[in-house]
């Protein structure tokens, strides 16, 4: 069964949560996960020192409204203090705090933050505290096993960020010189699982409904979190839990998926202009059409033509095709 989860002072109807992900988990994708069964989704990663420094451009990445909670704001930074300060001033706009401590890119981790914190279990330490003391918001970390294959200390992680406060710990059971390659060790997550008491939500190669019964009956993980398996799959929460539940997933047909398609796109072009919604909606369109006949004609078309009435055609003629069968 679908289970609900609980991170202190949050309770989630069920485990299937929408991981944070840069320039991708704006408000337009939440909405469309949550209206499939998402029962918390993230913003992208905010930057504490664009909080604290820039102010108006990073408070952007905030924008919500009230279909779009609970949301879970990850913060990313290397500074005990700083990542304090921007606790305070991002406390009113969501329901919960997360601490990227996983991300492997290479322009986060050298500015010493992301996946490069997980060589420093002090300064893990002192920012769990730091941030701990500065709100009383549900607080969680998201890491990876470690920064190398042969330097795994995510158990010590784990360990450290319970001790200091944390209400729940999502691993990605990938070292960060893995980057996205080969398989993530769902293995790692039932270690960590017997290794703290507070909830662990595992992530990682989650693509299909039955990849998330599968983990969560291998690992015991208390919740799971979907990232690439997500992309132009909002249905993946749906058909989780059914699955879970014993019933039979319902597979979005080609008409639904173009519903929802220039759905997103209303609400991107509503939010933002159309200029910029149709340059972000063209990597979300290719990703929708993923897996149908011709998709990877249509991802080449959407990359070429500007304008929503052009766009608009040509999703209408693609996702119309399919589903009258030419």
């Amino acid at each position: 069964m679908v289970q609900p989860l609980v991170i202190g002072s949050l309770r989630l109807p069920n485990n299937l949560l929408l991981a944070p992900m840069a320039g991708i988990t704006n408000l337009p994708m939440r909405l469309m996960a949550r209206e499939c069964g998402a029962s918390l989704a993230f913003t992208e990663m905010v930057s504490v020192n664009g909080l604290v420094r820039d102010g108006k451009k990073t408070f952007g990445l905030l924008a919500s409204t009230p279909a779009d909670r609970p949301l879970g704001i990850q913060l990313f930074g290397d500074d005990p203090v700083l990542l304090a300060e921007g606790a305070r001033l991002v406390e009113g706009y969501g329901d919960l705090l997360d601490i990227n401590m996983g991300c492997p890119v290479r322009k986060v981790v050298n500015s010493g933050a992301g996946s490069a914190l997980l060589r420093e279990p002090g300064k893990v330490a002192a920012i769990v505290r730091e941030v701990r003391r500065a709100t009383p918001l549900p607080l969680t970390v998201k890491i990876r096993t470690g920064w190398g294959a042969d330097s795994d200390n995510f158990l010590e992680i784990g360990r450290i960020a319970a001790a200091e406060g944390c209400d729940a710990i999502t691993l990605h059971p990938r070292s960060r010189s893995q980057m996205f390659e080969g398989h993530a060790d769902w293995e790692k997550i039932t270690a960590l699982k017997e290794a703290v008491t507070i909830p662990v939500i595992g992530s990682g190669d989650l693509f299909t409904a039955a990849d998330v019964a599968r983990m969560i009956g291998e690992t015991g993980c208390d919740g799971i979190m979907l990232a690439r398996g997500a992309l132009g799959n909002p249905w993946l929460f749906r058909e989780a839990a059914a699955l879970l539940n014993g019933e039979e997933p319902v597979i979005p047909t080609p008409a639904e998926r173009l519903a929802v398609a220039l759905r997103h796109m209303d609400i991107f072009i509503e939010l933002t202009g159309e200029r910029v919604a149709l340059r972000e909606m063209r990597k979300h369109l290719s990703w929708y059409a993923r897996g149908l006949a011709g998709a990877a004609q249509f991802r080449d078309q959407i990359n070429r033509i500007t304008g929503k009435a052009a766009v608009v055609a040509a999703v209408e003629d693609f996702f119309g095709g399919t589903v009258h069968g030419r």
